[in-house]
């Protein structure tokens, strides 16, 4: 009896935990997203990658910490089974969206550094595919009724812990078999990216001179920050899987490996909009700095021509008593 309440209470300050790391995810990135609204850089097609990726992370925590929040009431059970259900969805819905936003980055990044196209004008297709397929690929798992109460504890997509059961299997083949042929491609396509520009870097600045306003160098330096989205996936969803893996070989270890995925898909949120943040941060302080450095050179151009200016005004006022002064002596000679 001892031992069932210290788990009960374990499990309750580890939701509560988790329940605050996702709510702080929340806040960065809401904060990020204001930020990229603030500043206007939403008119910019690079800021506006970089948000989707934001935002996705966004509805994925806010979810995660209602799902936290919902699963240790179970008063009613028929109104507890619906709003599993409707987590469950949203939850993979959330997934999905994030997963093809990181998809397509990287796809636009590659085209940029590998095949040297820019395909900003597919940014609608980017857009309506990473929220419309989300939609069909979590509705499966809600028609074979394979959302709902785990033993695991909280609304997952399976429901058993046979690993052979339709649930496992469903969750498997809609998510972790996608993201994870994402994750490898995407990072090929990362190693591959890198490699390329790193060549065409060394190339211009061999043979051709930085000149500011270069349209690739603008390009760079605006896509070259998005890379990091794709690293974050690789970085926190490479963990999830292989605990998932784990999960379906060992059942037994059900809470830990959880908990763990937990955290890894907490850091995946919180990290977007942090990375965001950052960026934005060190953009406009670059920018503020440039502003001054530029301001002082005007200053210093404008003292320079104004000192040059008096000094003729002087050499001219010299030269003119000069003159004043031979022609009284001409007359006096006269």
């Amino acid at each position: 009896h001892a031992s069932s309440i210290h788990v009960v209470m374990s499990a309750n300050v580890t939701d509560v935990v988790i329940t605050a790391a996702n709510a702080a995810s929340v806040l960065v990135c809401l904060l990020a997203a204001i930020l990229v609204f603030v500043f206007k850089l939403h008119k910019m097609v690079t800021y506006r990658l970089a948000l989707y990726q934001v935002l996705s992370g966004l509805a994925f925590a806010l979810v995660a910490t209602i799902k936290i929040i919902v699963i240790n009431r179970s008063e009613n059970p028929y109104v507890y089974d619906r709003v599993c259900i409707t987590i469950g969805w949203l939850t993979m819905y959330c997934q999905w969206t994030k997963l093809l936003f990181t998809a397509w980055l990287t796809f636009h990044l590659f085209c940029f550094g590998v095949l040297h196209k820019n395909l900003n004008h597919l940014e609608a297709l980017y857009v309506v595919t990473s929220l419309l397929v989300p939609a069909v690929m979590a509705a499966i798992p809600a028609i074979t009724n394979t959302y709902g109460l785990s033993p695991l504890g909280g609304c997952f997509v399976y429901v058993q812990n046979d690993s052979q059961s339709i649930a496992v299997i469903e969750r498997f083949v809609l998510w972790d078999g996608p993201a994870m042929a994402v994750l490898l491609l995407a990072s090929a396509a990362m190693v591959v990216m890198v490699t390329s520009l790193a060549r065409i870097v060394c190339r211009r600045v061999k043979y051709e001179p930085m000149i500011e306003g270069d349209q690739f160098w603008k390009a760079l330096r605006q896509l070259l920050p998005l890379a990091i989205f794709p690293i974050l996936f690789f970085m926190f969803m490479l963990p999830v899987f292989a605990v998932h893996v784990q999960l379906a070989r060992t059942p037994s270890l059900g809470r830990p490996l959880t908990l763990t995925a937990s955290v890894f898909l907490v850091l995946w949120s919180m990290t977007s909009g942090a990375v965001l943040i950052a960026h934005i941060t060190l953009v406009k302080c670059l920018s503020k700095q440039k502003s001054i450095v530029i301001q002082r050179n005007s200053n210093s151009a404008y003292f320079s021509s104004h000192a040059i200016q008096s000094k003729d005004n002087e050499c001219s006022h010299i030269a003119a008593s000069n003159s004043a002064s031979i022609l009284n002596n001409n007359i006096i000679l006269m």
